[in-house]
């Protein structure tokens, strides 16, 4: 008696300690219970021989078709590229680049002569185009104050900006070495004798505009050093109405890139001759860099890209080709779906 007594006592104490132990989880308490435990229901999918074969067919049928699409409208841009750094220096200065570049007495006016080989329909984009320019470099991204670009003067701690934070005792805006080192060469279109107009407006992104430069915020004490780096701003204009400086300011990530510097809001047609009158000031061959003129129409992917579409194509193949060395191995070895004949302990019990 005092053993079923003293079994039912503890019985009851045992049944009060569990339901005390075990709280009432609530719905978003036992998923994540749940998560946690690893006991959430998942998929497990079974990848026999006929799917992996029909999947890699069906991702090869898909991907060889949208890169030719691709390769098709990169193929339909039409564009126009001149490298004018070294047909821009006069021969008796070919032998001392640098030298001809930093003399501010030798006018530096330069001619070119641009064939259309396609018609191009408008709005031709007009890009520079600089090789072995490294924006990239660590101490160049650095040297910039982003703060600054919003406020102005306002903001005073331009240490970032070092070496050219201040000029003569007083604080440059923007400063910097990107700002510093401003893209300056112009460029003149003329078309059957007279001169094409170039829209230079919107060239920045929206964003950078409205929420990066500030809208009070003026050029002060820029390129009044002993050394001049790039290109001058005009300091009755704010910052954010300045745009080549705002593409300038978007660096890139590779050494070699282009920047949009206008557009043509006009057709060319084929065969048509364009006159560039250019003034070459911006020095690339202290470094070895490379300028380039850019003419460029664009597609609905965008500009002239050819390797999204050999990109495309090449998956597509190589997905082909799997399908194709899978399936042939499927026929010439077939493994019945379950055959436990496969298993690891299966082939070593057989093997001894």
């Amino acid at each position: 008696m005092d053993f079923d007594g003293g079994g039912s006592t503890s019985g009851v104490d045992t049944a009060g300690v569990v339901a005390q132990s075990v709280p009432v989880l609530s719905r978003r308490q036992k998923a994540l219970y749940q998560f946690t435990q690893q006991n959430l229901p998942a998929c497990k999918p079974i990848l026999t021989p006929a799917w992996v074969i029909t999947t890699f067919m069906l991702l090869g049928v898909i991907f060889i078709p949208l890169g030719l699409i691709a390769l098709r409208a990169s193929q339909s841009v039409v564009e126009i590229v001149d490298r004018y750094d070294t047909e821009c220096v006069p021969e008796t200065h070919k032998h001392n680049k640098v030298s001809y570049i930093q003399d501010d007495s030798i006018v530096k006016n330069c001619t070119r002569i641009l064939k259309v080989r396609k018609d191009m329909k408008a709005p031709i984009y007009i890009y520079y185009q600089l090789d072995n320019y490294y924006q990239n470099h660590r101490r160049y991204v650095k040297s910039r104050s982003d703060r600054q670009l919003l406020d102005g003067l306002n903001y005073k701690d331009t240490s970032s900006c070092k070496p050219e934070e201040n000029s003569n005792g007083q604080p440059i805006v923007p400063c910097g070495l990107v700002a510093w080192s401003l893209f300056n060469d112009t460029y003149t279109f003329y078309h059957q004798s007279k001169e094409l107009e170039i829209n230079r407006k919107n060239i920045a992104w929206k964003s950078d505009r409205e929420h990066k430069f500030g809208k009070d915020v003026y050029p002060f004490n820029f390129q009044n050093g002993t050394l001049i780096g790039g290109g001058t701003l005009n300091p009755t204009v704010p910052l954010s109405d300045q745009e080549d400086l705002i593409v300038w300011m978007r660096t890139a990530a590779l050494p070699s890139f282009r920047k949009l510097y206008g557009r043509i809001e006009q057709d060319l047609d084929a065969d048509d001759l364009i006159i560039v009158r250019l003034v070459n000031n911006y020095n690339t061959y202290s470094f070895g860099g490379k300028k380039k003129l850019v003419l460029s129409t664009s597609s609905w992917l965008g500009g002239k890209n050819d390797f999204l579409g050999f990109a495309y194509i090449a998956v597509g193949s190589c997905c082909i080709f799997i399908c194709i060395v899978f399936l042939l191995l499927h026929v010439k070895t077939p493994r019945p779906y379950g055959d436990t004949t496969y298993l690891s302990w299966n082939r070593k019990s057989n093997a001894s």
